[in-house]
C-alpha cells in the first residue's frame, strides 16, 4: 500500500463489549452529576431573591462546588478502569 493511501484511509479501531459498556456508565453518571449542578446553581441563584432563604441558597452552591470537584474524579476513574482491561479483552 502506498504512504498517501494509507494517510487517505480512516483508522479503525477495535472495542469491546465491556469496553463501551463501562464507557457508558461514566457517562451516564456524568450527565447525571451535570443536572444535578444546574439544579443546585438555579434553586440557589433564586432562592438568593429572598433574604431569608440566602442560608439555604449558600449550602446549595457549595453542594453544586463539591460536584464540580467529582466532573474530573469521574473522568478519571473511568481511565484508570479502562485503563485496566487487559487489551486482549478489547478484541472481543
Amino acid at each position: 500500500m502506498s504512504e498517501s493511501t494509507k494517510l487517505d484511509n480512516p483508522i479503525t479501531f477495535t472495542i469491546g463489549h465491556e469496553q463501551l459498556q463501562i464507557r457508558r456508565r461514566y457517562e451516564v453518571v456524568s450527565i447525571l452529576n451535570d443536572f444535578l449542578i444546574a439544579i443546585w446553581f438555579l434553586i440557589g441563584s433564586i432562592l438568593f431573591l429572598y433574604p431569608e432563604y440566602e442560608n439555604t441558597a449558600v449550602w446549595l452552591f457549595i453542594i453544586g462546588s463539591f460536584q464540580f470537584l467529582l466532573r474530573p474524579t469521574l473522568r478519571l476513574a473511568s481511565h484508570i478502569h479502562l485503563q485496566r482491561i487487559p487489551e486482549s479483552e478489547w478484541q472481543k
